[in-house]
């Protein structure tokens, strides 16, 4: 296990948090059984279960056993979570977009499977995603604002968009807003959904609602942070991904547009707005909290 994997594990400091994830996964293999062209389950099975934080589910999770609400009810909306992440990181890898060999220390699903079977496994998680959220045991209007902040984060106005903004991005040089705008759409976008989903499921308060909306936006821009400056920091190996692709690709991030010290500044200014929307909650909230023990901030 390399130093990084070690500190990511840190991030579930909670027992009742980790213990999430073997659901999740159970539900994610109950749904891959139902897929009956064999070489399709196969490709969706291998990037689903090639390993990761499951940052997405857990944050819906957590958020929903926080307010008292029911996890049991919720864990089809967090493996959906789970499925539209990694449709985005398979397609984020295609030559036509980053160009990975790697992901999560494994050949990406293009290299392993090839191009038009990787697209496809995709495609299948994406729909996937949605067939799960919903099966979600919740009322009706709950259940559309799910699908609708679901489609919002996937969309033209959250990770696509992102992306576009990535790839036009390349070889110029973007301002610090414009580089928050691209990141908030690209990365930061589901995982505010994934917390703002929760708080629609266990009903919490509009005030409640805000701040959570607050800390997940704050936490979603530190995770790329965080990642940006892992990109510039840690080895191939340590990453699971190739080190230094940032640079490479020509990619605008913060420790290009404001140095390894202003990225770490940036890093704990994030943090600490995250910290800060916790404590407008209307109740404690540790489970939520441990997320932020995955900052070197």
């Amino acid at each position: 296990m390399t130093v990084l994997s070690k500190r990511l594990i840190q991030i579930m400091l909670k027992p009742e948090t980790e213990a999430y994830k073997p659901l999740v996964m159970a539900t994610l293999d109950a749904h891959l059984n139902t897929i009956t062209t064999k070489s399709l389950q196969d490709a969706m099975r291998y990037s689903l279960f090639a390993g990761g934080k499951r940052l997405r589910p857990l944050l819906l999770l957590a958020t929903v056993a926080s307010f008292d609400s029911s996890v049991a009810d919720a864990m089809l909306a967090a493996a959906g979570l789970e499925c539209l992440h990694t449709y985005s990181l398979i397609h984020d890898d295609l030559p036509a977009m980053d160009n990975d060999d790697l992901r999560r220390g494994n050949p990406t699903s293009h290299k392993k499977f090839g191009e038009a079977l990787a697209i496809l496994a995709g495609d299948g998680l994406q729909s996937s995603a949605f067939e799960l959220l919903s099966q979600t045991k919740t009322s009706p209007a709950q259940l559309a604002k799910c699908l609708q902040l679901f489609a919002q984060a996937v969309g033209a106005n959250g990770m696509v968009g992102g992306q576009v903004l990535d790839i036009e991005g390349e070889h110029h040089h973007l301002s610090l807003a414009e580089l928050k705008h691209l990141h908030a759409l690209k990365t930061g976008a589901l995982l505010a959904t994934a917390v703002d989903m929760g708080a629609v499921l266990a009903q919490v308060s509009s005030a409640d609602a805000q701040a959570l909306h607050q800390f997940a936006a704050s936490f979603g821009l530190a995770f790329q942070i965080q990642d940006d400056i892992n990109d510039r920091t840690k080895s191939t190996q340590a990453l699971g991904k190739t080190a230094n692709k940032d640079i490479a690709e020509a990619k605008n991030t913060y420790p290009a547009l404001l140095g390894l010290d202003g990225a770490r500044a940036a890093l704990a200014e994030q943090v600490q707005q995250a910290q800060d929307a916790l404590a407008q909650l209307s109740k404690p909230v540790p489970e939520l909290a441990a997320f932020l023990t995955y900052f070197d901030a």
